[in-house]
Parts: C-alpha cells; sequence; structure tokens
C-alpha cells in the first residue's frame, strides 16, 4: 500500500517555499522527494495539499495542481511497476519518476524496461490503487509477480501475443507445483490476469482473448464462523480498558456486530455515522472500499458504543493509527485462547484438487474476516432473510454470499427440527 501527501518544506515562512512529496509505503515507510515546485504558504490549501485556485492572483495555482497531479500519478506508477518486478523503489528512482515529463525525440524513444505488456500491466495496478481499492491493487501486483518469475523460470518471453491457452495452463501448473499454491489462489490469479487482459482490450491494447479458454477449478474451504456461545464467551472475557487485547476485541466484536470488512471499519469517520431519528435507527452509512457499493448498516446498542468511542480515538493504536489488519490477527488468536475458543477444527486446503487436512484448535484460525462470517451465520440463524443479510453486507450476488454461510451439522439439525417432529433425546 503506497499513498502520496503533498508537504511545504517551510511551511511558516513569508516568502516561497519548495513543495515536496512524501510517499508513505505500508504506513511505516516514508521517502522525500521534492517537486521542483514552490509556492507562498499563504496561498497553501494544507488540509487538501494543493494550491488556492480562488481569488485575484491565483489564476495560474490550477497549472500548479495539474503538476501536483501528475507527480502523485508518476510516482504510485513507479512504485507499482517495482512492486510487480518484485523490487524495492530506490529514492533515485523515485526522484526521477517525479522529474517534469520530457519529450523525447521519436528517433530516440526506447521501450520500457521489461516490455510494453508490464508497462501496460503496472498502468493497470496504478489505476486500480487509484481508483480506492488498494488491497484488490496489492493482489494485482501479486499475481503479476508469480508471472514474471514463471516468465525468468521458464524463459517465456510474456507479451500480449505469447499469452496463448497453453501458456495460461502452464502458469497454473508453475503455480501449482512451484510457487505451492492452493486451488483457489490459483483460480483467482488466472482471474486477475484475464480481467487485466479485458481491461488491455477495453483500451486498444490487445485484441487477445486466447486467456478465456484456461481455467482452474475452485474449491471453497469450510467456513470458520464463532457460535452464538463463543461469541458470548469473548464478550464477557475481562479485559482491562484501554489494554491492546481490549481494543482489539472491541474492532473484532463491531465487525460481528456490523458484517463490516476491516478495509471498512478502519475508514469509519464522524460523517458515517447517522443519528437515530424517528423513522430509522442510528446507523453506518459509507462506501466499501472492496466494492464501491454505497452501504447502509444498522447500529446496536453494543455496535453504536464501539463506533462511537473508535471516532473518539480510543481505540487507536500507541501510534494513533488503527490496528493493521496483521496485528489485528495476531492479537484475536491470543483472545479466542484467553475466551476458551478451542474446539478442533478441520482445516481443508486444495491442490491439485487433493484435499490437505490439518486439524487445529479454533483459536489459531481466528482472523478478522471470521468477524464477517459469524455476522452471517448467526444472522441467518435468528431467521433473517439471505437478501436482507446480503443487503447488510454488500453481496450482489448469492454465489459470492454463501462463502460466507456456516451450515454446521448442529446448525443443520436445529433447522430440521423446526419443520418436523423429532424424537426425544436419551439422557
Amino acid at each position: 500500500m503506497a499513498t502520496v501527501s503533498f508537504h511545504l518544506k517551510e511551511p511558516g515562512a513569508d516568502r516561497p517555499t519548495a513543495i515536496y512529496a512524501l510517499l508513505t509505503i505500508d504506513r511505516r515507510n516514508r521517502v522525500k522527494v521534492y517537486t521542483g515546485q514552490s509556492i507562498h504558504p499563504s496561498k497553501w490549501l494544507k488540509a487538501d495539499q494543493r494550491a488556492q485556485v480562488r481569488g485575484r492572483g491565483n489564476e495560474l495555482n490550477g497549472h500548479l495542481n495539474d503538476a501536483l497531479a501528475g507527480i502523485s500519478e508518476r510516482l504510485l506508477l513507479a512504485y507499482a511497476e517495482h512492486l510487480a518486478a518484485g523490487t524495492v523503489p530506490t529514492a533515485a528512482a523515485l526522484r526521477e519518476a517525479a522529474a517534469p515529463e520530457r519529450l523525447a525525440e521519436p528517433a530516440a524513444a526506447k521501450a520500457p524496461a521489461g516490455g510494453v505488456f508490464w508497462q501496460h500491466y503496472a498502468e493497470w495496478v496504478a489505476y486500480t490503487r487509484a481508483a480506492g481499492t488498494v488491497r484488490t491493487a496489492q493482489a494485482h501486483a501479486t499475481a503479476g509477480r508469480h508471472l514474471r518469475e514463471f516468465s525468468e523460470a521458464n524463459g517465456y518471453a510474456i507479451d500480449f501475443e505469447t499469452l496463448t491457452p497453453t501458456v495460461g495452463d502452464r502458469w497454473a501448473a508453475y503455480l501449482l507445483n512451484v510457487a505451492k499454491l492452493t486451488d483457489n489462489t490459483i483460480n483467482k490469479h488466472l482471474g486477475r490476469l484475464k480481467a487485466f487482459m479485458k481491461w488491455a482490450a477495453k483500451r486498444g491494447y490487445t485484441e487477445s482473448t486466447a486467456l478465456d479458454r484456461v481455467s482452474w477449478a475452485r474449491r471453497e474451504p469450510d467456513v470458520i464462523a464463532l457460535s452464538t456461545a463463543e461469541l458470548a464467551a469473548l464478550e464477557a472475557l475481562p479485559l482491562a480498558v484501554g489494554a491492546r487485547l481490549e481494543k482489539a476485541r472491541a474492532w473484532f466484536l463491531l465487525a460481528c456486530y456490523t458484517g463490516l470488512r476491516y478495509s471498512d471499519l478502519v475508514s469509519i469517520r464522524p460523517q458515517h455515522l447517522r443519528p437515530a431519528t424517528a423513522t430509522l435507527p442510528a446507523h453506518l452509512r459509507l462506501t466499501a472500499q472492496k466494492t464501491r457499493a454505497v452501504v447502509n448498516v444498522p447500529l446496536s446498542v453494543r455496535a453504536l458504543g464501539i463506533v462511537e468511542r473508535l471516532l473518539a480515538g480510543e481505540l487507536a493504536s500507541v501510534k494513533s493509527q488503527p490496528i493493521t489488519n496483521p496485528v489485528l490477527n495476531r492479537f484475536l488468536k491470543e483472545l479466542g485462547q484467553l475466551a476458551g475458543i478451542d474446539s478442533p477444527v478441520e482445516v481443508i486446503r486444495y491442490r491439485g484438487g487433493v484435499a490437505d487436512v490439518a486439524t487445529a484448535p479454533k483459536y489459531e484460525k481466528l482472523t478478522v474476516h471470521t468477524a464477517r462470517r459469524t455476522f452471517v451465520t448467526l444472522n441467518l440463524g435468528k431467521g433473517m432473510s439471505a437478501e436482507f443479510v446480503m443487503k447488510l453486507t454488500g453481496h450482489t450476488s448469492y454465489k459470492s454470499f454463501q462463502r460466507y454461510v456456516n451450515l454446521t451439522p448442529q446448525r443443520v439439525a436445529e433447522e430440521f427440527a423446526r419443520f418436523h417432529e423429532m424424537p426425544e433425546r436419551a439422557e
């Protein structure tokens, strides 16, 4: 994940000062790159990270803002290109990317490293990132890295014309036998490459549809969700308010109460909280980060209390940032163990159609995404219709929604008993 922000070198100066770009990678690594632009601090909008364009004397600032937008795009594109290649961009490479674009003589023009295919692939990753779907862009970049490694290992020159069904099949076999990926991950990577080819075709980069004939079977693993009793045990676990595990539990419980993804939880802002009215309860109205669909999520009393804590900054980490996804997942395993969520669960992963079965205590498999599955499973168990739950989660197809439904043997038996007379249980 990378973001670009713009700042003034001397924001308190009474003279024009340099503007620099700050490329932040994964919220930890920061690289400062000077843009070659300057502005008087009185004409700089700090909150917008742009120059004022309204008012007398600001007529030319629109060109400055256009230049900054171009620099931001080039920095993100350079980062995406390195990410797709599996390398880390140097400060020198980023400074070069931020430099004003120069028109080269036609005879001196050179093809970018890696060929036109990889140039457009990096463009696609940057386009996806700019659209706000950062995690999707990271997944696209990962698929590109695997494809490049396959190309280098086997001596295949990857280009639009060389991506035949045979090469697609061989890449899938490489992902299975060399990269050791599961069937579901292989299916996703093939889907991403196909999506890129369709995106490229719409822009006139290629007319090839050969990859449409390549497929890999997807085999859904068992869904892990908390039962009502397990959720209650987690809620009742005595923890000091403000402690790291108590904050982690609050994030997880909010996901259990709302069905929101991690990316949506950390994007909640005051404007997303809508107070109760005479006709509507308090609810969150926000745009889902993954699908860009607008969702309205009613808030229970417990959920509203956690949202208010979140907005007050009480759930932030020591760095005043939301708990990161990997850290939260690690804390959840600790919480699950403390709460006694230790029933054995089978984890089945398929590789080439062969099941790899492992058994582990349930707490070892808890992730923040377990909360979304818990939300779906428990609400269906309470009698909510699938259509209503899908409306809350933002699912648009039942096929994708069905992967979140955990129909345990106990749940099936209870549902069957609602409609049939059952024999009395032995004491």
